[in-house]
């Protein structure tokens, strides 16, 4: 069975299955991303451990699961975990040649960036009424999948000038240019399904602006990590498709500045 193969026979149902639970929101919803965001988080620990730069993981995964649940926790509490979060870390930045403070940081990033992303999607999700908070996610993903797939050919067809040459050879300024396109794309298919959409096409450029640049700087610093583990993918999850950090990199950072914008305008 080829590569390809492997990879389509897989990434229908799976793509499927995500369309279903994001439809039915709420907790089945929840429990989904919390399961990407926890096999993320260990992969991420993979690699910063390939890299020579370990976290204590057994904390990094405390940091994830308290920030998966900070809205369920007191105020007082979330007030002083997020002082002692800070205190730490500006002793780490200070003191940053000792070894203690350097796994704090690469603790801190292992057990924050996943979860900050998927924890993102689903505010996403919960944002307006009815199925609002769908729509808004469906253009979130199809920005997503439009952005890679037209940075994809677009590179492959068109592209010389190298964008990242020493972190992602094969990505191209056309490729990136190309990616807008397919981002604005994506948005105006889930305009088009949607009845009603929530937004308007006025807000289409924002929003393939936010994804078109934060896409692609995730996937490079996904790239730049896995460039210092000397590793190709971030594990073997997913058949053909290497891991989830793989396949979510671009959604990670892109669905903060997403949900604020969409936050601000619902």
């Amino acid at each position: 069975m080829s590569e390809l193969t492997k990879r389509v026979l897989f990434a229908v149902p799976a793509a499927a299955l995500v369309l279903v639970v994001t439809w039915f929101g709420g907790r089945p919803f929840e429990i989904l991303m919390g399961i990407l965001a926890g096999f993320t988080l260990w992969e991420v620990h993979r690699i910063v451990t390939a890299a020579d730069s370990p976290d204590f993981f057994p904390l990094s995964v405390l940091l994830g699961f308290t920030f998966w649940i900070l809205p369920l926790l007191p105020e007082i509490v979330v007030i002083s975990v997020s002082s002692a979060l800070l205190l730490v870390t500006i002793w780490a930045i200070i003191d940053k040649k000792s070894e203690a403070s350097g796994r704090w940081l690469s603790t801190l990033f292992t057990g924050i960036y996943a979860p900050i992303g998927f924890f993102m999607i689903v505010q996403i999700r919960n944002l307006g009424l009815e199925t609002d908070g769908f729509w808004l996610t469906l253009a979130l993903f199809f920005m997503i999948w439009g952005n890679d797939v037209f940075a994809y050919f677009g590179g492959k067809t068109f592209g010389k000038r190298p964008l990242a040459p020493k972190i992602s050879p094969k990505k191209t300024v056309e490729g990136f240019l190309f990616g807008f396109l397919g981002a604005a794309a994506g948005y105006l298919i889930v305009y088009l399904l949607a009845d009603p959409f929530p937004l308007t096409l006025w807000h289409l450029p924002a929003a393939v602006f936010l994804i078109s640049i934060f896409g692609p700087l995730g996937d490079i610093a996904a790239s730049k990590l896995k460039r210092l583990a000397s590793v190709k993918d971030s594990s073997s999850l997913l058949p053909g498709h290497g891991g989830l950090f793989d396949r979510f990199d671009s959604m990670i950072l892109s669905a903060p500045f997403i949900f604020f914008y969409f936050y601000f305008l619902i």
